[in-house]
């Protein structure tokens, strides 16, 4: 009997960084379920990479909705019994992007940003887990960014230093204590989590200016995802190297 391939589910899959990564990761082989809050969108991105030879399958899954969650974590569970990779990609920026506006961040604004950035990805998380933990080698892949570290928003002449969006930065710090708490909770199993900053990339997120290419971008993430047994767990990575909290 053919051993099962490897099962990843990478949300907000049908564009960007997403798609990418879906694509990347079902080069090596790996069943890529795309999350995708539109059903069309997704079935289109998994139809485009299935032209290419992966295995790749839509699965509607808008992260903001508990339903959403269950019915994945049921249909996941039905089909497959367990879930080797889970890339945490969906997220929102809401802030102006004006210069620092942070005595003026409304509330929705805040509650908005979190509610996808951060609350989103724990409660998929918690309904994953009993999923990963039949993996032989669970991954989780927290998508983070260089905006979360507090060290370097509060060191003058930093590449971010003068860069502050107080929701999407504040969420972002969150999703890292999440990589850090959780990690040290499963230190003593076969599941590694990690939070990855893709970089300044190309995408509807990352405007004009962005200077990294998707298929640079995804890198960080699908080698967080493809760890071996030595690799780190609750770590905070950018192209092989470590990021300070």
């Amino acid at each position: 009997m053919s051993k099962q391939a490897k099962v990843a589910l990478i949300t907000g899959a049908n564009k960007g960084l997403g798609l990418e990564t879906a694509r990347q990761l079902g080069k090596l082989g790996i069943t890529v379920l795309l999350g995708a809050r539109d059903k069309t969108k997704g079935e289109a991105a998994a139809a485009e990479l299935k032209r290419e030879g992966i295995d790749a399958r839509a699965i509607t899954l808008d992260v903001d909705s508990p339903s959403d969650i269950a019915e994945v974590a049921d249909k996941i569970a039905a089909e497959f019994g367990q879930l080797d990779i889970l890339v945490n990609n969906a997220a929102v920026m809401v802030d102006a992007r004006t210069g620092n506006e942070t005595s003026t961040t409304s509330g929705e604004v805040l509650r908005t940003t979190f509610r996808t950035n951060f609350f989103a990805v724990v409660q998929l998380t918690q309904a994953l887990l009993p999923l990963l933990q039949q993996s032989e080698a669970g991954r989780i892949v927290n998508l983070s960014s260089i905006l979360g570290s507090n060290t370097l928003h509060a060191t003058p002449g930093s590449p971010i230093y003068d860069a502050k969006t107080f929701a999407y930065d504040s969420s972002k710090a969150a999703l890292n204590s999440f990589t850090i708490h959780l990690a040290h909770e499963l230190k003593d199993t076969k599941i590694k989590v990690n939070s990855a900053h893709p970089g300044w990339v190309k995408t509807d997120m990352g405007g004009e200016g962005a200077v990294m290419e998707i298929t640079d971008g995804v890198k960080t993430g699908v080698e967080l995802a493809t760890l071996g047994e030595d690799g780190p767990t609750g770590g905070y990575f950018h192209l092989g190297k470590a990021l300070p909290w």
